[in-house]
């Protein structure tokens, strides 16, 4: 039998708790900007174009009309989770990069692949991280990055994501990038480190031998 490992990775809104607060940028310094991370701004028809990409997704994957109103009944809150998903990815990856941390692509393709023989094939495991995480099948291998990245932060720290190292990294990321996020979107609750507006999980697993692995929710 394989030895199996669980490895905590970071996929949705409160990646920061135990972070500084994600402040609320009004639309007059930032005009036309969903939020700023980094000094970099995440445009309104940047956002507006990945909620596009999961909304395609769940039409192609749930063709039945009454299916569909449900899936997206129950994703109501998708615009906001995806904005809270693609700054905290920054802040992910820039906590990554200042432990010295880059994933590359044969580890990528790796993963996945031991991904795809536990889930039964590329399309089921597509299913699965759309259906589960609100990740387009465009964005999987970017989201996989993510989670080695993740995973070897871990390491790299000597600790696992759940663990105060771990958030001490991100919450140092989260500062340097100078996040600000507009209200219309949401804010942060700074005492329990979550979105005030919304029920966000904030962590997934995946539970992955030496054959792959099958997505879980924390």
């Amino acid at each position: 039998m394989h030895r199996r490992r669980r490895t905590a990775l970071v996929l949705t809104a409160a990646i920061a708790a135990a972070a500084p607060l994600l402040t609320a940028c009004g639309s007059d310094a930032h005009p036309g900007a969903a939020a700023v991370v980094g000094g970099q701004r995440i445009t309104v028809s940047q956002l507006e174009n990945r909620v596009d990409e999961v909304r395609r997704a769940q039409r192609a994957a749930v063709p039945d009309e009454a299916q569909y109103q449900q899936v997206l009944a129950s994703t109501s809150s998708l615009t906001r989770d995806t904005l809270h998903n693609m700054v905290l990815d920054q802040v992910l990856h820039r906590a990554a990069q200042d432990q010295g941390i880059s994933v590359t692509r044969h580890e990528v393709e790796q993963m996945r692949a031991n991904l795809e023989q536990q889930a039964g094939g590329a399309t089921a495991l597509e299913t699965a991280w759309l259906q589960k995480y609100g990740i387009a099948p465009a964005r999987l291998d970017d989201n996989l990055r993510l989670q080695l990245e993740a995973q070897q932060l871990a390491k790299q720290l000597g600790t696992d994501t759940s663990q105060p190292a771990f958030w001490k990294a991100l919450s140092k990321a989260s500062q340097e990038l100078r996040i600000d996020v507009n209200p219309r979107y949401g804010a942060w609750d700074v005492q329990k480190s979550s979105r005030v507006d919304a029920r966000t999980p904030w962590v997934r697993e995946v539970t992955t031998s030496a054959g792959g692995g099958e997505p879980v929710t924390a």
